[in-house]
């Protein structure tokens, strides 16, 4: 007969079973006296570790009806003996079968538990430092996982967040200090600051001093933390506190020690920078950083990698060109996470086993992905049973390896992962400094990239090369290590890579003459040159220049991967639908056999997986076929929103791996498989049966019953939402029924290839023309021309060419749902398009009145967006070319009855006026467009009608549609 056991006993067999799995932390269950001024309070559990915040964990059997109200009353108090109140604690519900059993500790190894996180989202002003909100993760419900998964949620829950908040926010100020100290210097020691920057591989600009300072007070931090492991090495105090006399010579005598030990990455280039300042401006920056730096160690946190992250990653020099945008932790985590899973046969318990593992970034930046990637590496290893410190040596010199341009970059991923066991020294890591730009008279070189053609490389700097060490000025001489890469290959390659293209004139790299190759203040004739260099590398690679260089290093992930290894990649969402990324997804499709590409469904920053980038962005993960065979596949996720902590990333992932039978693309319209977050909704997921190479329009998208009626209908099926069957309904692609029209620049561009010149409208005009989106004119089917053209002198032949390909029908190429409502527009007169409306012919001028209709209608919006790049908030862009292939009513299988009907319906309509897109639910003419479309044009009945409404709906509670626009009351129109 079982025994019903007390929830204190399952309380103490909880304790004993995380311990092992919590590496140095101590885990006590049932214990008094450890909350100051509450002797006899007993948390269930409470778990501490140095440089950690507590976590608690309040637990009960089921129904449980108190454990919450527990769980959050453990807020802010204070544990005996630490430094930090509690932050973070634990609603957990034991199942009926640990309450039945005779020995809960086997009934919790086996148990699924349901569990919920608490944490301080917000404290008042100090001294008092009161709790003034409290976040639930779940906002409502209840995670449900393993014992190992609920430990790793206590490891997540004790990064003291506030904490390195508050670090992070004190240590920027002293760095500011220090490059106010550095700009005060130039007047008077010119030649100094134009060395700090060589160093460091950047301009002798302003932020080049910002990073110099940080760099600077990095090196002083960690000084803190090696003091206080080895006794030999003077406190900071005593080498540049208050009263030191000769603050530069002792921290760089003292610097010298610590690199005798090692420590190479954190404080070879620090030295380096601290001696080419002079004494005056040194001590200067040494006195101020150290009572700043003093600050920072009180708070006395263990998780640096987030520390140094916040503060490095907002001063990357030349970001603007060369588009290296910091990944926010918590998406580094989920795409670390997702790509560790992939990975199969790894023995995490077995340190030869992870040592012998090789993992690349080729574009590592400040090291996120990397950090991440080690981050995962060891808390599986820990769960197992293992201890991070006695891996961490061989995978800083086996495991992982990380390629840069910038100096300053490298060194950061280095201090980084170095602070991960900043106790445990090392030899050579495999971190590197690479070429770029001019190296000779007659080469340059374009940094990783040059490993597409090869496994072996010089580099710039290594800062934990032997070489280095022996000599006494490191990076002062002229010195190169070779980079040779693991052969047969990798197991991961993970990157984010810079989005910049050899195209892009705008914003920023506006009259760069070629903004792929321009960092660094490269002359026009090296970027020519580099240019190039990349047209001899790219050969049979899925490189595209008006991709940009990522593709370039999607190309070298692929090309360094071993078979059945795993590349990782955050990418622009074009890459999802561009047509110049089509070889790139034609690899995958042909080379890979477990896809999955993860968007988010949101506006603004949540959109994006990176910091500042301003666009929507994707993770794609996928891996390489092997011998073993298997059947291909390809998910598709939606997120509603950016993953906002670390534990939301590990909710979202394991969610993601939890999920069986995923609802199929080609299922017909009933959505996706839900990812639960406890009671909410984190996303959807869908699964694409074949992928050839073609767009993945399922991206960023919150219904996906919006693309499988997309879907259907490209496959000439109308199925709507809530309908139980498809009906048929001809498609065809618009490239098979119309010609479309010319490239902006084949019509104005410089001559010779543009024969004429925009000019302003005029009523008389010889050659109207349809350019620019002036919305507030763009309201109604006809739309008047808002340009002329002028042929310019000595090219009327190539002119009248031109004008041939004018029409009346024009197509939205750039079109913003938020503001603009017309996919297509109708011209009384014949006219040539712009860049945004390119012309559309028709062999039948009477198509152009069907497909002015057609896509203006609900179903023609929701196939112009589905065909779309969705990279912008509400705007949606198509390029001539894969205009071509958008999914389209075929205007041949309509009657001469129906063709008649489609001229009285547009004469009806010309003169109405239609609402902005997103507002295409709630606008009267909009859904009677749709009913005279759906009922009186193509026959079907009163419910198919309302079924486009429903559709309508759906559509416009899209964020890429609304983009994030507050909708006139909450009325829908069916008319």
């Amino acid at each position: 007969m079982t025994s019903h056991q007390v929830e204190s006993n399952a309380n103490t067999a909880l304790g004993k079973l995380l311990q092992p799995m919590l590496g140095r932390a101590v885990a006590r269950a049932q214990h008094s006296s450890v909350i100051v001024e509450q002797p006899l309070l007993q948390p269930d559990a409470l778990i501490t570790a140095p440089g950690r915040a507590p976590v608690v964990v309040e637990a009960e059997y089921l129904p449980a009806a108190k454990v919450e109200e527990e769980a959050e009353g453990r807020l802010g108090l204070e544990v005996v003996g630490g430094p930090r109140r509690i932050e973070a604690a634990i609603a957990l519900r034991y199942p009926q079968e640990v309450a039945d059993a005779a020995d809960p500790e086997r009934a919790l190894r086996a148990a699924r538990l349901s569990y919920c996180l608490f944490t301080v989202a917000r404290y008042g002003p100090a001294p008092e430092r009161k709790i003034k909100s409290i976040a639930r993760f779940p906002e409502s419900g209840w995670l449900d996982g393993s014992l190992a998964d609920l430990a790793e949620l206590i490891r997540l829950a004790s990064v003291p967040q506030l904490a390195v908040d508050e670090a992070a926010d004190t240590l920027e100020k002293g760095i500011g200090l220090a490059a106010d100290i550095l700009n005060e210097m130039e007047s008077r020691n010119p030649a100094v600051n134009p060395r700090i920057a060589g160093l460091l591989g950047m301009e002798n600009v302003p932020q080049t001093r910002r990073m110099a300072g940080a760099i600077i007070a990095n090196a002083m931090v960690f000084h803190h933390r090696v003091a206080g492991i080895h006794p030999e090495i003077k406190a900071l105090s005593q080498v540049c506190g208050p009263g030191v006399r000769l603050a530069q010579e002792d921290t760089l005598v003292a610097w010298d020690e610590i690199l005798a030990i090692n420590y190479w990455p954190i404080f070879a280039i620090g030295r380096q920078l601290l001696r080419e300042i002079p004494t005056y401006e040194a001590t200067r920056i040494l006195e101020a950083l150290y009572y700043i730096v003093s600050e920072v160690n009180k708070i006395d946190i263990d998780h640096a990698r987030d520390l140094t992250g916040r503060i490095f990653q907002r001063l990357i020099a030349d970001r603007k060109y060369l588009a290296t945008y910091y990944t926010r932790p918590e998406s580094a985590a989920l795409l670390a996470r997702l790509a560790i899973a992939k990975l199969e046969k790894v023995d995490w318990a077995d340190p030869a086993a992870i040592s012998r593992l090789r993992i690349a970034d080729f574009a590592c930046g400040t090291g996120a992905l990397l950090s991440a990637v080690y981050d995962q590496i060891a808390a599986r290893h820990e769960r197992a049973g293992g201890d991070p410190e006695a891996i961490h040596s061989a995978v800083m010199e086996e495991t992982l390896y990380g390629f840069d341009v910038m100096p300053s970059a490298v060194h950061i991923t280095s201090a980084t992962l170095s602070g991960a066991q900043p106790n445990v020294g090392f030899g050579q890591s495999r971190l590197y400094t690479m070429p770029y730009g001019r190296l000779d008279y007659e080469s340059v070189a374009i940094g990783s990239l040059e490993f597409l053609t090869s496994d072996t490389q010089f580099t710039l700097s290594n800062f934990s090369d032997p070489v280095l060490r022996a000599n006494g000025n490191g990076a002062e001489a002229a010195h190169q290590t070779i980079a040779e890469l693991p052969a047969p290959g990798f197991d991961l390659v993970i990157m984010n890579p810079p989005f910049t293209r050899n195209t892009t004139n705008e914003g920023a790299h506006s009259g760069q003459f070629n903004a792929a190759f321009a960092a660094f203040d490269t002359s026009e004739n090296d970027q020519r040159a580099m240019s190039r260099r990349m047209d001899a590398l790219k050969r049979d690679t899925c490189y595209h220049g008006n991709a940009g260089i990522a593709s370039a290093f999607a190309a070298l992930g692929d090309r360094k991967l071993k078979p059945g290894g795993i590349l990782a990649l955050v990418l622009p969402l074009s890459a999802a639908a561009g047509l110049s990324w089509q070889s790139f997804r034609q690899m995958l499709a042909k080379d890979y056999d477990d896809l999955t590409v993860v968007g988010i469904a949101a506006n603004g920053r949540d959109m994006s997986f990176s910091s500042d980038t301003g666009m929507a962005e994707c993770l794609v993960i996928a891996r390489k076929k092997s011998a073993d065979a298997r059947e291909p596949r390809n998910q598709f996720v939606s997120l509603r929103r950016r993953p906002r902590d670390l534990a939301q990333s590990r909710a979202i992932a394991q969610s993601i791996a939890a999920q069986e039978n995923i609802r199929q693309l080609e299922d017909g319209p009933y959505g996706g498989t839900p990812l639960p977050l406890g009671e909410d909704t984190g996303g959807e997921m869908l699964a694409v049966g074949q992928l050839a190479g073609g767009k993945w329009s399922g991206v960023r998208i919150g219904d996906y019953a919006l693309a499988q009626t997309a879907y259907a209908l490209a496959q000439s099926r109308l199925w709507l939402p809530g309908g139980p069957r498809s009906l048929p309904l001809p498609a065809t692609e618009l490239g098979q029924i119309a010609a479309m029209g010319l490239h902006h620049r084949d019509i104005t561009g410089p001559a010779p290839r543009g024969p004429f010149y925009k000019a302003a409208a005029s009523r008389t005009a010889t050659y109207p023309s349809l350019w620019n989106h002036q919305a507030r004119n763009e309201t109604r089917l006809v739309c008047a021309p808002d340009s002329q053209l002028r042929a310019r002198r000595g090219m009327d032949e190539k002119a009248d060419a031109v004008w041939a390909t004018a029409s009346r029908a024009h197509l939205n190429c750039e079109f913003t749902f938020g503001s603009q409502a017309l996919a297509a527009a109708f011209t009384e007169r014949e006219t040539v398009g712009g860049s945004v409306w390119p012309n559309v012919r028709f062999a039948d001028k009477r198509f152009d009145y069907a497909f002015a209709l057609w896509s203006n209608s609900a179903l023609g919006l929701l196939l112009h967006w589905w065909h779309s790049s969705r990279q912008q908030s509400s705007k949606v862009r198509m390029t001539i070319h894969s205009a071509e292939s958008l999914p389209i009513l075929d205007f041949r299988t309509l009657t001469e009855a129906q063709l008649d009907t489609a001229q009285e319906i547009f004469e009806e309509f010309r003169d109405k006026e239609l609402q902005p897109a997103y507002l295409a639910d709630a606008d009267p003419n909009r859904a009677l467009l749709d009913r005279r479309v759906i009922c009186d044009l193509l026959g079907f009945d009163a419910a198919v009608y309302q079924g486009v409404r429903r559709l309508a709906e759906k559509w416009c509670a899209e964020p890429s549609v609304h983009g994030g626009k507050a909708r006139p009351g909450d009325s829908r129109l069916v008319v």
